[in-house]
């Protein structure tokens, strides 16, 4: 593989105007695509094989008519205080909002609440629902408008006024912060390539991969059924790959000017040796988001699809464009360890200048004695060793001490997963929203009223199509919920046209995210099984609530086999990538622990309620349910990253002879301070989208960054130099019969050492091969 990349890298460096011209094309025809394309409604949430989704299916068939998906809106009302809001001049506003909420085209029905008795018991709060035709994200302007309008005229008669439910839903906003993100991996990227050129390419390179991506993901989405989140991911970690994959492409090119080579030559061994590796997590990184496929659960699937499809191009682009554009800049990429004029890059050349022109000076009324020692002074300086960076010093440290830093990083990431034995999963509601908007103050308004149950109401059916006494049924069921404890209220049954179909709403005595509420629905579905067993009426439940609570569960089941399938792939290629079976292991461990470290971290902030306030979580509650099984796959291939950038350069210092301890110094020497700076860009990028308004994003944000930390500083940076320094020859070990088998990918360019060994041998061989191209 080595050989394969090192002749593309320098086939993009010499035909760049080709290589620039197909991915600017390639952008802008996602581009035109996006602009083109019709706007993306919600994504449709379906639960394949649930007893909620076959219920809301079963709906659909048997109450046609009745937008089951439909967007709904309750308009909460509220009386000054010591009125009431069946006073005369109260009811009359509620009135005359109800006859102008019902005049919206899309609006399907509007209830009125005092002929539904939807008063609380004090008389101070009342509220109107209203239904829609189509889902909240494809409710138009007008709609949303008149919404609000109604609400204010409302408002204007002096009653309070909020609205809930999912008319009002908008795109969720990033905010300032992600600016902020990229703004930091600019910094980090000027700081370590020490030049303005060079550090602008990572940045170029990954905006174009990531517009490519997500312009693509916008164009498909109305086709496809993507939502608004989905693309929000891709940008996400196509940002953060996007730049890591370019910063260690670019770092090696800079390595080998500094050992002399041809800018050509350079481009192309940078881009067979770190390329090679670059290849590779780009594959753990896509196995891990293509695995979300075995959840079986479209929204997730589709998410992991679109993004890993923009990692692939994110790789794509670090092979190819990175090498062009490297070309256009020629020597405004420096040798590592120069730095640009701009940042200071002159001003040691000068100096050395100056010394040398002192010494000349000093030199013409010395004797020969004198000028011979100072020329062995000079020659000896030249030859000195040069200082060894912090990554060196580092990896002596743990050379030295490898027991001591093991076990410190094991018991801090213990002790930061401490937190996960609390986790309790749930999905946001309207109750986890800022306090500022009015969803959440209507939440508030109908749980003071009403109970905070009411917010969750469980929709359960009977089945009875193939009952002698559908009725007889559905007031048996009925009878058999009132009896169950938490159950605040259960309305009479509401029966289809056809008469075998029934609907009861049953309305809980606690908040639809609480564990009372998941075993309040157990009980019901346990009841209703009784009933089945005494008449022929099949008990089904379903609503929001219930579609959670079973969202939940099927994340949880498959948690497990999810988890050792991409733990699986990746680590039967890593095994091919490092020809060694200690080194994937110690790899996936560490994951493991890196990944509950950072559970904990966000159980701690977003369920406990440390430091929420410095990262704008103004409601704690249960953790996202998909939150787990998305942490273990993304953390997994981004993990899968740093072990790869890191442990090939000591793959290499190991083939070529050294001893154990010394490719663990020799890798960090190279590679620790590009790996830092990969793992600081990340986290920025990562920590940008904290700032967003949809919850789910922020604690996406927020657990991806502090895994990254945890994962780049103390297991890859501390843990696994400690187990390498403690396995000794051993990490290397790989059967014979295994290595054998397996093919050699020649990660570490071994193949590239042989056609230097080739040209030694015959020094025209690459004259005539140039010749014969020419």
């Amino acid at each position: 593989m080595a050989t394969f990349l090192y002749k593309m890298g320098r086939l993009a460096f010499r035909r760049r105007h080709f290589v620039a011209l197909i991915w600017v094309a390639l952008l802008t025809l996602a581009g035109v695509g996006a602009a083109s394309a019709p706007a993306a409604g919600s994504s449709s949430f379906s639960i394949p094989g649930t007893e909620a989704q076959k219920t809301f299916d079963l709906l659909e068939q048997r109450f046609p008519g009745m937008s089951a998906d439909g967007a709904t809106a309750r308009v909460v009302f509220e009386a000054p205080d010591g009125e009431k809001m069946s006073d005369a001049a109260n009811k009359a506003a509620v009135k005359n909002t109800v006859r102008e909420l019902g005049d919206g085209s899309e609006v399907v029905s509007v209830t009125d609440p005092y002929k539904t008795k939807s008063l609380s018991k004090d008389g101070s709060i009342a509220y109107a629902q209203v239904s829609y035709k189509v889902p909240g994200m494809e409710l138009e302007d007008s709609s949303k408008d008149a919404l609000k309008e109604a609400a204010q005229d409302a408002r204007d008669t002096g009653l309070t006024v909020e609205i809930g439910g999912d008319a009002l839903q908008a795109v969720p906003e990033t905010g300032a912060t992600e600016i902020i993100g990229i703004a930091v991996a600019a910094v980090v990227l000027v700081i370590t390539f020490g030049s303005l050129v060079a550090a602008g390419l990572p940045l170029l390179t990954a905006l174009i991969g990531v517009g490519i991506g997500v312009s693509t993901i916008t164009a498909l989405a109305s086709t496809l059924d993507l939502g608004t989140t989905t693309s929000t991911l891709a940008m996400m970690i196509g940002l953060a790959v996007g730049i890591d994959y370019a910063l260690f492409i670019v770092s090696r090119y800079r390595a080998e000017l500094a050992e002399g080579r041809a800018r050509e030559e350079a481009a192309g061994r940078a881009v067979g040796t770190a390329g090679s590796a670059v290849v590779f997590a780009g594959l753990t990184v896509v196995i891990a988001l293509v695995g979300l496929a075995v959840v079986n659960i479209p929204m997730l699937t589709k998410m992991g699809v679109a993004a890993a499809g923009t990692v692939a191009v994110a790789v794509l682009i670090a092979l190819t464009m990175i090498p062009a554009l490297l070309g256009y800049a020629g020597k405004k990429v420096r040798p590592a360890g120069q730095k640009s004029r701009l940042l200071g890059g002159g001003r040691a050349a000068k100096k050395a200048a100056a010394k040398g022109a002192k010494a000349a000076k000093a030199a013409k009324g010395a004797g020969a004695a004198e000028v011979a020692g100072a020329a062995r002074s000079a020659n000896a300086a030249d030859t000195a060793e040069p200082k060894a960076n912090m990554g060196t010093r580092w990896a002596r440290f743990v050379v030295r001490r490898p027991l001591a830093v093991l076990l410190l990083g094991v018991v801090g990431l213990g002790v930061a997963a401490v937190p996960v034995s609390s986790l309790e999963m749930g999905l946001p509601d309207d109750g986890s929203q800022p306090t500022s908007t009015t969803q959440r103050r209507a939440y508030d308004l109908l749980s003071e009223g009403f109970g905070p149950g009411f917010n969750g109401p469980l929709m359960v059916v009977s089945d009875a199509k193939g009952s002698a006494d559908p009725k007889a049924d559905a007031n048996e069921v009925a009878d058999k919920i009132k009896d169950l404890d938490g159950v605040v209220s259960v309305s009479p049954a509401r029966f289809n046209k056809a008469g075998d179909t029934a609907m009861i709403t049953v309305i809980p005595d606690s908040k639809p995210s609480s564990v009372k509420t998941e075993d309040l629905v157990h009980e019901i579905r346990d009841a209703g099984g009784a009933v089945k067993a005494d008449t022929d009426s099949n008990v089904l439940v379903t609503g929001t609530t219930a579609m959670n609570i079973d969202f939940s569960q099927k994340l949880n089941d498959a948690l497990v086999p999810y988890l050792a399938l991409v733990v699986g792939l990746a680590f039967l290629l890593l095994i091919v990538v490092f020809r060694s079976i200690l080194v994937p292991l110690k790899a996936a461990l560490g994951f493991l622990l890196s990944v509950l470290a950072a559970l904990g971290a966000v159980v701690a902030v977003f369920q406990w309620g440390w430091l929420s306030g410095l990262m704008g979580v103004e409601e704690t509650g249960p953790i996202m349910s998909m939150m787990p099984i998305f942490m273990v796959g993304v953390v997994f291939g981004l993990a899968m990253d740093y072990e790869v950038f890191l442990v090939t350069r000591m793959r290499e210092a190991h083939v070529h002879g050294e001893s154990p301890d010394q490719t663990i110094v020799t890798g960090f020497q190279h590679g620790a301070r590009v790996v830092t700076a990969a793992a600081v860009i990340m986290m920025a990028v990562f920590s940008g989208f904290i700032g967003s308004s949809e919850s789910m994003v922020k604690m996406i944000g927020f657990g991806l960054a502090v895994a990254v930390f945890f994962d780049a500083f103390i297991v890859r940076m501390a843990i696994v130099p400690a187990v390498l320094a403690l396995l000794g020859k051993r990490a290397w070990w790989l059967p014979k019969w295994l290595d054998r088998a397996l093919p050699n990918v020649d990660v570490e360019g071994e193949g590239l050492r042989a056609m230097d060994e080739r040209r030694d041998v015959d020094p025209d061989e690459d004259k005539d091969r140039e010749l014969a191209r020419v």
